[in-house]
């Protein structure tokens, strides 16, 4: 065992999306300004969000979101199971980084002992090489359904023995039945394991929630460690879900952006540097909406290409966009979205679904084929989007293997000398695997120059992300009991500076 091992902590939710990968991602930070060796983990992540590590494997975004609070560089064992769903009912299973097999819901139950073994070996990994581990549990403990050999929360904690705090979300209503009812369903064990409440979200006047309070300490016996207030606007990438839309593009936007909410969207994430830039108006529009005015459409990321390339003409986008094109619009297509632009997506495997192929949208010379071996890897290389060779870096998750035309003008160039993408020769259209693009502020100003804008606004979202972490630590340390939380990490004799970012 590590000599400077200290302890664990894990933070487990009363539903998704109750503040938990926020709160591990604000403790990572804290811990690592108080030059703290912190490392953050989560045993059982799903989510169509997802990274590529250095050592080219696969873990959810908001583990390596984490890493970065943490200040370490994203590593397989952060994220030692990633489910990502390819159906309603069926997912890939990805175990440290790599593909291990796609199965349906029903019978991941019996795969649930091997998954563990590489949760439990992640862990031991970790604790040799750091002093302190923060974890983010999944969903929700309470989830009857799904106790009998869970990994994710309890069934994890327990067999790790691990003090864990329980987050609730008072925006949502409901917060104390959320609390109670949560910890009423856990067995005796489990009860004892938490050793506390955090209340996330809140708005007002605190006085009137100290009733409250009081009430909750009363009845289940467990303090609350704090109460975090609703942040505004914060810009952290998000696990999963869509966070930022604008519902109503303002006017003083030049530049609108639409992005169309594919059934198996997947990485949405790659777009979050284009709703910060003060000139970009960015909207996530649902499928049954109808394509509204804009200068770019953006296809983006799929876990299931040809299921979602069929969504998009039972809803008629493939039109809408056609119109858009003929009215003089862009174009962009992300790995998946490259894909649709294509002339021919090829399954013969049945890799996403059943075995076939599926007509592209025809607007790139391209042709797609699904191949059994995932490709990840993190790359570099020059863009050619906008005429002027600009360095690019991002990386690749895909299993579709495309050729391009010979003639055509390739989007960019890898280090190796290799190509990837294609833009259209009206240059109206254009696509390529690269995730990341836009994280990268001379990237995104070369889109805008394609879209025909002079922009001379640099964003760079590595910076914003930073600075969103740190006003998020901030608040954290504020508004939570800090000394209970290193007591639980073993940190007690440790010294607390707490430094703002």
């Amino acid at each position: 065992m590590n000599p400077d091992y200290r302890g664990a902590l894990m933070v487990q939710g009363t539903s998704s999306d109750a503040g938990k990968s926020m709160l591990v991602t604000a403790l990572c930070r804290l811990l690592a300004r108080d030059g703290i060796c912190v490392a953050p983990f989560k045993p059982q992540n799903m989510a169509l969000n997802s990274a590529v590590t250095p050592e080219g494997g696969e873990i959810g975004r908001a583990q390596a979101v984490q890493a970065f609070a943490a200040r370490l560089e994203p590593c397989v064992h952060f994220n030692p199971v990633l489910l990502k769903p390819n159906s309603d009912t069926g997912c890939q299973v990805i175990l440290q980084g790599q593909v291990a097999t796609d199965m349906e819901a029903n019978s991941y139950h019996g795969y649930k002992p091997l998954a563990m073994r590489s949760v439990l070996a992640s862990w031991q990994w970790l604790q040799q090489r750091y002093s302190c581990l923060v974890v983010e549990g999944a969903g929700s403990p309470a989830e009857v359904n799904l106790r009998d050999g869970d990994i994710a929360n309890m069934g994890f904690a327990e067999a790790v023995d691990c003090p864990v705090i329980l987050i609730a979300d008072i925006d949502r209503g409901g917060v104390f039945a959320q609390l109670v009812g949560t910890l009423a369903l856990l067995s005796p064990s489990e009860q004892q394991r938490i050793k506390g409440f955090v209340i996330n979200r809140f708005r007002g006047d605190i006085g009137l929630l100290e009733p409250g309070l009081r009430w909750l300490e009363q009845k289940t016996g467990k303090p609350v460690l704090g109460v975090l207030p609703y942040l505004l606007d914060l810009r952290i990438a998000a696990e999963d879900a869509i966070a930022h839309v604008d519902e109503v593009a303002p006017l003083a936007k030049r530049l609108k952006i639409v992005v169309p909410v594919l059934p198996r969207i997947s990485n949405h994430t790659d777009f979050d540097p284009l709703a910060l830039h003060p000139d970009v108006s960015l909207q996530f529009v649902a499928l049954h909406d109808p394509l509204p005015a804009c200068d770019l459409v953006i296809l983006p990321g799929s876990k299931n290409v040809r299921a979602d390339l069929e969504a998009l003409r039972a809803t008629h986008w493939d039109q809408a966009m056609a119109r858009h094109l003929r009215y003089g619009g862009k174009v962009f297509g992300i790995c998946g979205g490259y894909q649709m632009l294509g002339q021919m997506i090829e399954d013969p495997s049945g890799m996403e679904g059943p075995p076939g192929s599926s007509q592209g949208l025809g607007w790139l010379p391209v042709h797609t084929r699904l191949a059994n071996q995932k490709q990840l890897c993190n790359v570099s290389g020059t863009c050619y989007l906008s005429g002027t060779p600009t360095a690019v870096r991002g990386y690749e998750i895909h299993l579709g293997v495309s050729s391009v035309a010979p003639s055509s003008a390739p989007l960019w160039q890898r280090a190796d000398g290799s190509f990837d993408g294609c833009i259209s020769l009206d240059r109206q259209v254009a696509g390529g695997y690269l995730h990341g693009l836009f994280d990268q502020p001379q990237l995104l100003q070369q889109l805008l120059h394609w879209m025909g804008q002079d922009s001379d606004l640099q964003i760079d979202y590595r910076q914003q992300q930073d600075a969103e972490i740190d006003r998020l630590a901030d608040c954290v340390a504020s508004h939570l009991d800090m000394y209970a939380i290193r007591r639980f990490l073993g940190l007690e004799g440790e010294q607390n500076e707490s430094r703002t970012g």
